[in-house]
């Protein structure tokens, strides 16, 4: 792995440590933040409700709702993964590698924006028209169409690492001595984040829908509108 992709994994995970500092550090923050990202969560899964019936696409749809994106905590992986990192680095292959530094990235990201999306909302009550007037205040389009980018070569990535035949025996190598080391949370989402994008049966597919419904309600929002549940009811149930 290229030494220029390490030191950016090191400063984004550096980054992320920062923002978790934050989101826990003022108990009102905190909760607000918490209450924001169960809605937007809620959005998700209204968005892609009907994808929960693809068994191709369901695992991956459960996966990004269940351990990549939340209002629950994921201190402990993230302990995990901070205390592996120097082995991590050493011993995985670049294609895991480079998976990982994207969705560390779009973590990073989604939490900033999240972070901003919080502070706009102020003690609003959280509905469709105050997220959407806090969405427009926040601005930064151009960060909203990265985590879009960020979220199909993610995918891609993780998608194309899945498919190497050493990396389950890889994975499963790992199970004991990840228990031992106390790395156990941390195995168990590499686990499921491995049997979920193996199941992933065209990912292109799959792609192509998340970046057009994204892109409609960005497009939705940013043009003014507000009825974010009227929007995902067009989409296929």
């Amino acid at each position: 792995m290229s030494a220029g992709t390490v030191q950016n994994l090191e400063h984004l995970l550096a980054r992320k440590s920062e923002l978790a500092t934050r989101s826990t550090g003022d108990r009102q923050f905190a909760a607000r933040l918490r209450e924001l990202q169960h809605w937007q969560t809620s959005r998700l899964a209204r968005t892609y409700r009907d994808l929960k019936y693809n068994p191709s696409f369901a695992p991956a749809i459960d996966f990004f709702l269940s351990d990549l994106y939340g209002s629950r905590p994921f201190s402990s992986r993230d302990a995990d993964l901070e205390r592996a990192w120097g082995y991590l680095k050493l011993t995985w292959p670049m294609t895991a590698l480079e998976a990982l530094d994207r969705l560390i990235e779009l973590e990073v990201l989604t939490t900033e924006l999240d972070h901003a999306m919080t502070v706009a909302l102020a003690q609003d009550k959280l509905e469709e028209a105050s997220y959407a007037a806090a969405y427009r205040s926040v601005g930064r389009r151009d960060a909203r169409q990265r985590q879009i980018d960020l979220v199909i070569t993610a995918v891609e990535s993780l998608e194309h690492t899945v498919r190497y035949p050493f990396i389950g025996p890889l994975l499963w190598g790992a199970r004991g001595p990840a228990y031992a080391a106390g790395f156990g949370v941390l195995q168990n989402f590499f686990e499921r984040g491995y049997d979920a994008f193996r199941k992933l049966g065209d990912p292109q597919a799959f792609l192509k829908i998340i970046r057009e419904r994204e892109t409609a309600l960005i497009d939705a929002l940013f043009s003014g509108r507000s009825n974010i549940y009227a929007m995902v009811e067009t989409f296929p149930a």
